[in-house]
């Protein structure tokens, strides 16, 4: 795939935003202002699980870049996917892993928050050790304070309003949880499927080659997740958590991105998709596998 070609699809940023917000919301309403304190008391595994999503996965993806050399707006799409936030289908995936979903979802809330800062300076950093990528950036108009502030409108404000609304409003949160996670599920996928769609010709080209590395990156996220939380001795409960919160990544924000500052360059955004589809595919194979003996807290 030439590194100028553009997907032929341009969804309109409100209605991406919107169902980011709406994906968020399902997750900040399973979340109590009680969880936070929580976290202050017990910060080992949420800390482990933020330094595995935003240091040790981006780290691996760069070895991997080193090692394939895809084109620039593969590489970079890779790069971009691994300074995503943890996905909101790890907390489903964590329950049927029998690992510890309060935990996940703790995680998911943070490390969302944490992407303000932490995916552009992610995106910037390992863009720009590689030097193909470096010259896509270099030819991008793409703000570090912009992309922060994209991420924060879309994720921290539907994060807070559900936490609250939770704290508030219990038993109406409790009917909207299941509707929620579904809707917000059924959304991306169909957005997904529409941008394949929109651009069958070019995946047919390139599917195998991106599907190969997508499919070894997150191999990457899972065994690093997993070795890091092994290495930092926590539970298998709580190990579960952090190793499927590396292996799901939001590659919806990650698309959100590609639309708005790389004017849906093609390679970035079949990586995303493609991730957004492989890794409910991979995280439920690896919740199956986990789910065949309990978990020792």
């Amino acid at each position: 795939m030439n590194d100028d070609v553009a997907l032929n699809f341009s969804p309109n940023s409100l209605l991406l935003n919107g169902i980011l917000a709406v994906v968020m919301f399902s997750v900040a309403i399973d979340l109590m202002p009680d969880d936070f304190r929580r976290l202050l008391r017990a910060p080992k595994p949420v800390l482990v699980g933020l330094f595995s999503q935003f240091v040790v996965l981006p780290v691996l993806t760069f070895f991997l870049i080193l090692a394939t050399t895809p084109q620039a707006s593969i590489a970079l799409g890779l790069i971009l996917v691994a300074a995503c936030p943890g996905g909101n289908i790890s907390n489903f995936i964590t329950q049927r892993a029998g690992g510890n979903a309060a935990l996940s979802v703790l995680m998911t809330a943070i490390a969302t928050v944490a992407a303000i800062f932490l995916t552009p300076l992610n995106i910037a950093l390992w863009g720009r050790l590689y030097a193909p990528t470096r010259a896509i950036l270099q030819d991008t108009a793409i703000d570090p304070m912009s992309v922060a502030i994209t991420v924060g409108f879309m994720l921290i404000l539907p994060l807070i309003l559900g936490v609250l609304l939770n704290a508030k409003k219990p038993a109406l949160t409790a009917r909207l949880r299941k509707p929620l996670q579904w809707l917000s599920m059924g959304i991306f996928v169909a957005f997904v499927v529409l941008a394949i769609a929109a651009n069958w010709s070019y995946f047919l080209d390139f599917a195998g080659v991106i599907a190969g590395l997508v499919i070894a990156h997150n191999a990457l996220a899972f065994c690093g997740g997993y070795a890091i939380s092994t290495l930092a001795k926590l539970s298998n409960f709580d190990r579960r958590a952090v190793t499927i919160e590396t292996g799901i990544q939001n590659s919806g924000l990650g698309l959100v991105l590609i639309f708005t500052f790389f004017g849906g360059l093609g390679g970035m955004a079949i990586v995303a998709a493609f991730w957004g589809i492989w890794h409910a595919i991979s995280g439920i194979i690896v919740a199956t596998l986990m789910s065949r003996s309990k978990a020792a807290r």
